[in-house]
């Protein structure tokens, strides 16, 4: 069985850059590589993560595995929610 936080696949993204980012909604983007939030234009998306970039994050220690479908991330900061005043 695969460690660590699962993603669907469909929803981690390549940057023009060569940033991998989480979509996680509501344009809150997080870079998997540092864990960053980070603000992203749709102008800079350049495509649904590869494996061979699934591959290299694995070999950096961000990814455990990946499938088809899903990609389990080895840790992940949590995302910021906003507080009930």
């Amino acid at each position: 069985m695969a460690g660590g936080t699962p993603i669907n696949r469909q929803w981690i993204i390549a940057l023009k850059d060569g940033t991998i980012a989480i979509d996680w909604s509501d344009n809150l983007f997080q870079d998997v590589r540092t864990g960053d939030f980070i603000a992203v234009n749709e102008a800079d998306v350049s495509h649904h993560v590869l494996n061979e970039e699934l591959d290299w994050l694995v070999r950096i220690g961000r990814v455990d595995s990946y499938s088809r479908q899903t990609v389990w991330f080895a840790s992940l900061p949590e995302r910021p929610q906003r507080t009930l005043d």
